[in-house]
């Protein structure tokens, strides 16, 4: 299918939506390849598509459906003008408000140039539901992409590096120069992978485990010993695994392994 080029002047880009939007179509071709949905899933959705660089390779797929979330009505009617077949897939309004399981009755797959104001939300908000978004391929600042995929023993390791790292499997797959941009971010950006993993369970209560992790880096610097006195009564502090140990070093199996014996009968 021959893909004409696309006009990039249509749409003013808005800074309090965080818009950036990709110009190069090479890059937008490696994204939309890099996103490979398991063969049961035949839903996909882009979040903030824009002018729909990444949409106009998104439709050529066979393989699923694409629908896009967008909040941007100068952006609607662009995308309603120039992409009429898209037109019963476009869902107006905020992602971090869509009820993923109303919208979608089974699996969806996750795509974007993420509007970086909101990358970590949209984050949590597939974590809600990560039993329904097997995939997820999106565009982040560079520095929460290497955050993001950090492994135990890094700095840049934090909350949602453990939460996220839980339930998938991630990858950076590779980094953007702001000038492939409209208008050009002050930073370098980076697309990255989130392929869900087997687990049904992590093995204890998932809110007792958000909580012990964001107590530990709520304090990053102090050892657990000290980060998580308020959390644990004092008679039973010293009786759990790596006390003299910051959060930034516990992969997410022995924040598990924590978590239970915080929660120990």
């Amino acid at each position: 299918m021959q893909i004409s080029k696309m006009k990039t002047d249509r749409v003013r880009a808005k800074k309090f939506f965080g818009q950036h939007f990709l110009k190069d179509e090479h890059i937008a071709q490696l994204i939309v390849e890099a996103l490979k949905p398991p063969a049961d899933c035949k839903q996909v959705l882009e979040i903030g598509p824009g002018m729909g660089v990444l949409t106009r390779y998104l439709i050529t797929k066979q393989e699923f459906e694409t629908f896009v979330s967008e909040i941007d009505f100068e952006s609607i009617a662009y995308l309603e003008e120039h992409f009429p077949s898209l037109k019963k897939n476009i869902l107006k309004g905020d992602f971090l408000k869509m009820d993923l399981a109303s919208q979608f009755k089974s699996t969806v797959a996750i795509i974007g140039n993420f509007p970086y104001n909101i990358s970590s939300q949209i984050l949590f908000q597939v974590l809600e539901n990560k039993n329904q978004v097997p995939i997820v391929v999106g565009m982040f600042q560079k520095e929460v992409a290497v955050r993001l995929t950090s492994k135990p023993g890094n700095r840049d390791y934090g909350i949602l590096s453990v939460l996220l790292q839980a339930w998938y499997d991630l990858e950076y797959l590779f980094t953007v120069d702001a000038d492939k941009f409209i208008p050009p971010p002050r930073v370098q950006s980076a697309v990255i992978r989130l392929i869900r993993k087997k687990n049904t369970t992590i093995g204890c209560d998932e809110v007792e485990f958000k909580k012990v992790i964001k107590q530990a880096f709520n304090q990053r610097r102090k050892t657990l010993r000290n980060a998580l006195r308020s959390l644990v009564p004092s008679d039973r502090l010293n009786s759990l695994p790596y006390l003299d140990l910051r959060a930034e070093a516990l992969s997410w199996q022995q924040f598990v392994e924590l978590t239970l014996a915080i929660h120990k009968e």
